[in-house]
């Protein structure tokens, strides 16, 4: 069984262009998300998957840079890419990350991708009830689920976002929610905005300035400094219609 991760990475944000290659305590915040993700016990390669748009020639020398394999395809058609992306990997199993979520746990991934397996689903996700932090979302799939989707799919949000038209459809897929203990949806661990950028900065400082800690270390920090968390307070999350990423 081949596990593949394949994360979502382009330049063109609308709220905050460029945001996966700021920087965050020397590294810029897509090199974070592949080296948590690559924690994973579970996942047997990381891919990114980008556009062919000339504006995200930066995202694949950022990948050049950190050598971590890289996908083009559609900048609109967005399930297209992803779909492409892990044909070209042979995946039997494809892990769908996105380049904003640089505090991304290796033990979430596994749990995701554990359900399943385990259980011989079609999908799992921890977003369809939302108890973990916005900003640790992970999405599991077979790959002959990915190749139905991209089959069947045929409304713009559907194409732009990959996996609507799996959820969606639960008389045609067999879906697994993995949710902790503790409702925790609340908390937004994400990026979007520059105050979001600001946030998960503070965390890396306050946190030495690597990445070997966990969501829960995350969880003590803001806990310990609720001046943390109030910088993105105001923050409102953007609407799935919106457009690809």
């Amino acid at each position: 069984m081949s596990v593949v991760a394949i994360i979502q990475a382009r330049m063109g944000s609308t709220r905050l262009p460029g945001k996966v290659l700021e920087d965050i305590e020397g590294m810029t915040m897509l090199e974070r998300v592949v080296r948590r993700a690559s924690r994973s016990s579970t996942i047997g390669e990381t891919i990114v998957a980008t556009s062919i748009n000339p504006i995200d020639d930066a995202v694949v020398n950022e990948c050049d840079h950190i050598a971590i394999g890289c996908y083009r395809g559609s900048e609109a058609d967005v399930l297209d890419r992803y779909y492409k992306a892990a044909l070209s990997r042979d995946a039997s199993v494809v892990v769908r990350l996105t380049s904003d979520c640089p505090l991304t746990d290796a033990s979430v991934i596994d749990s995701v991708v554990k359900a399943l397996t385990s259980s011989g689903s079609d999908y799992s996700s921890n977003t369809l009830v939302r108890t973990y932090p916005r900003g640790l979302d992970v999405e599991a799939m077979t790959m002959k689920t990915l190749e139905s989707a991209w089959k069947g799919a045929d409304l713009p949000f559907q194409r732009e976002h990959v996996t609507p038209y799996i959820y969606g459809n639960p008389d045609l897929y067999r879906l697994v929610t993995i949710k902790d203990e503790t409702d925790r949806g609340h908390l937004r661990w994400t990026v979007d905005t520059a105050e979001d950028l600001e946030f998960v900065r503070a965390v890396y400082a306050r946190l030495g300035g690597t990445d070997h800690f966990g969501w829960h270390d995350v969880l003590e920090l803001v806990e310990a400094h609720p001046e943390i968390a109030r910088i993105t307070a105001h923050v409102q999350q953007k609407q799935m219609e919106t457009g690809p990423s």
